[in-house]
C-alpha cells in the first residue's frame, strides 16, 4: 500500500513548466490537498448580500459545522438557520416534509420576519430525488408574504455550473421585472464594490446614470430596484450565467466586460459600454499612461525579485503574469488548475516565457514542493503566499473590486507596498471571506 502511495507521489508532480502545459487539462485529477487560504468567497458568504434575508441550511451535521463557522467568523449568525439530515429522512418518506416543517418553525421562531429566505438542499437531496417544487409549493402558501429561493449546497455540481455561478443565478431570480429606466445601470455578481475611482464606474456615474449593486443595496426593496435597469453589466466569469438570465427576464441588455489586464480588452470592452450607454468614449490615453507609469515605478522596486501569482487572486492570472513579464517582472511562478478566460494570453505566455513553472493548487505534494525555493517571493494571493512561504503578498481575491486602467495602478501600489511592509500571513490568510465585517485587516 505505502508503495503505491509514493508512486502516486511521483507520478502526479504538482508543477510543469509552462512550455509543457496543455490548456485543456492542465493536472490529472487525484487526491487533493486543501490550502488553509480561506478568503475566497463562498456560498454562504454570498447568500448573506440578499439584504433582510435569511437563509437556511438543509443537510447533515458534518456540513452544518463548516456552514455555522463560517456565518460565525461574518458575526451575522442571526442570518443562519439550519435544519439537519439525519439517516432516517433518506428512506421513511419524510424528506421533503421534513425541509417544509423545519423551515415553517425557523420563520415562525424568528424575531422579525425576513423578505426572503434562501434554502439550500445538500448533495443528499439531489442523490434521493427530493421535490424542491413541492417544497417550495408548501412553504409559499404557508407564508405569502416571503419569498422562497432553491438554493444548492453541493460539490457535485462542479462539474456542470459551479455552486458559485448556480448561487449567483438564484439569488438574482429573486429580482422581478419592472418599467426599465433607461437611465438606470446595474453591475451584477459581484462579492464587493466596484472601485468607485475606476473607469468603468467613473463613465456611468459621470454621464448621469444610477449604478445599483447588491452591494449598494439595505433593503430588500432597493435589492428589487436591479430590476429596472436597463444595462446590466458583469466581469467575473462567475456572474455571466446570472446576469443573462436575469436581463433575459427583464427584458435588460447584457453586457459582459471581462476584468482585463490587456489594454486591447480593455479599450474594447469601455467602447461596447459608452455604445450601449449610447454616448461618446472618453479620451482614454491618460488612463493609459498612469497605468504605464505606476508599472514602471513599480517594477523599479520589485526589481528582480520572483513573482508568484495564484488564480484566486485574480481571475485572469495568465493575462496578469504576461502583462507583468512584458514589463520586466520577474514572473517565475503561477498557481492555477485551468485555464478560464485568458486562454490567449496562456498561449501568448507559454510561447513568451516557457519556463514559468505551473502548480496546481490542489496536488497533495504541493506544500513541500512549492516551499523549496529559498529565495524571497513577492506573492500575489493568498495560495501562493501559503505555498511560497512568504509574508510579502498582495492580499485580494477576485481582483478585490479592483477594475481598468485603475485597477492596474492600484494592484502596482498594492505589489509595492507587500515588498515593503510584510504581513503576517498566518493570521491573515485564515479569516474567512476577504471583507467580510470579521477581516480586522480590510
Amino acid at each position: 500500500m505505502f508503495k503505491a502511495l509514493e508512486s502516486v507521489k511521483y507520478k502526479k508532480p504538482p508543477f510543469i513548466l509552462l512550455r509543457d502545459a496543455d490548456r485543456k487539462a492542465l493536472f490529472e485529477s487525484g487526491l487533493e490537498y486543501n490550502a488553509p487560504a480561506r478568503g475566497v468567497w463562498n456560498i454562504v458568504h454570498m447568500g448573506l448580500l440578499v439584504p433582510e434575508g435569511h437563509q437556511v441550511y438543509v443537510c447533515a451535521q458534518g456540513c452544518l459545522r463548516g456552514v455555522a463557522l463560517t456565518v460565525a467568523e461574518t458575526d451575522q449568525m442571526d442570518r443562519l438557520s439550519w435544519v439537519s439530515l439525519s439517516e432516517e429522512d433518506m428512506f421513511d418518506g419524510t424528506l421533503e416534509s421534513d425541509v417544509v416543517d423545519g423551515v415553517a418553525e425557523v420563520i415562525e421562531k424568528l424575531p422579525g420576519r425576513p423578505r426572503c429566505v434562501l434554502i439550500f438542499l445538500s448533495c443528499m437531496h439531489l442523490f434521493a430525488g427530493a421535490d424542491y417544487e413541492v417544497i417550495l409549493d408548501q412553504l409559499r402558501e404557508q407564508f405569502p408574504d416571503i419569498d422562497f429561493v432553491d438554493c444548492y449546497m453541493t460539490p457535485t455540481m462542479r462539474e456542470t455550473f459551479s455552486p458559485t455561478v448556480w448561487l449567483t443565478k438564484r439569488m438574482y431570480s429573486l429580482v422581478r421585472p419592472l418599467p426599465l429606466n433607461e437611465r438606470s445601470v446595474s453591475i451584477i455578481g459581484c462579492e464587493r464594490e466596484t472601485d468607485a475611482e475606476s473607469e468603468l464606474v467613473k463613465i456611468i456615474r459621470e454621464n448621469g446614470f444610477t449604478l445599483r449593486d447588491i452591494n449598494y443595496c439595505k433593503t430588500y426593496d432597493e435589492f428589487m430596484l436591479l430590476g429596472e435597469s436597463a444595462l446590466n453589466i458583469s466581469y467575473l466569469p462567475t456572474a455571466l450565467a446570472g446576469n443573462s438570465e436575469l436581463s433575459e427576464r427583464t427584458g435588460a441588455r447584457a453586457l459582459h466586460l471581462p476584468n482585463s489586464f490587456d489594454y486591447s480588452v480593455l479599450r474594447e470592452n469601455y467602447t461596447r459600454l459608452c455604445e450601449a450607454l449610447n454616448i461618446g468614449l472618453p479620451d482614454l490615453s491618460g488612463c493609459e499612461a498612469r497605468a504605464e507609469a505606476a508599472l514602471s515605478k513599480a517594477m523599479s522596486a520589485l526589481s528582480d525579485i520572483p513573482v508568484a501569482i495564484d488564480f484566486t487572486a485574480v481571475t485572469r492570472p495568465f493575462e496578469l503574469a504576461l502583462m507583468l513579464s512584458r514589463h520586466g517582472f520577474n514572473v517565475r511562478y503561477l498557481i492555477a488548475d485551468s485555464v478560464g478566460e485568458d486562454a490567449a494570453a496562456f498561449e501568448m505566455l507559454r510561447a513568451e516565457q516557457p519556463e514559468i513553472k505551473l502548480f496546481s493548487s490542489v496536488n497533495v505534494n504541493m506544500f513541500s514542493a512549492a516551499g523549496e525555493q529559498s529565495e524571497p517571493v513577492l506573492a500575489i494571493g493568498q495560495k501562493a503566499a501559503w505555498f511560497f512561504t512568504t509574508d510579502n503578498f498582495v492580499d485580494i481575491v477576485s481582483n478585490g473590486g479592483l477594475y481598468g486602467y485603475e485597477g492596474i495602478v492600484k494592484l502596482c501600489a498594492l505589489m509595492e507596498d507587500a515588498f515593503y511592509n510584510p504581513k503576517d500571513r498566518r493570521t491573515v490568510i485564515q479569516q474567512k471571506g476577504w471583507g467580510c465585517s470579521c477581516n480586522a485587516q480590510i
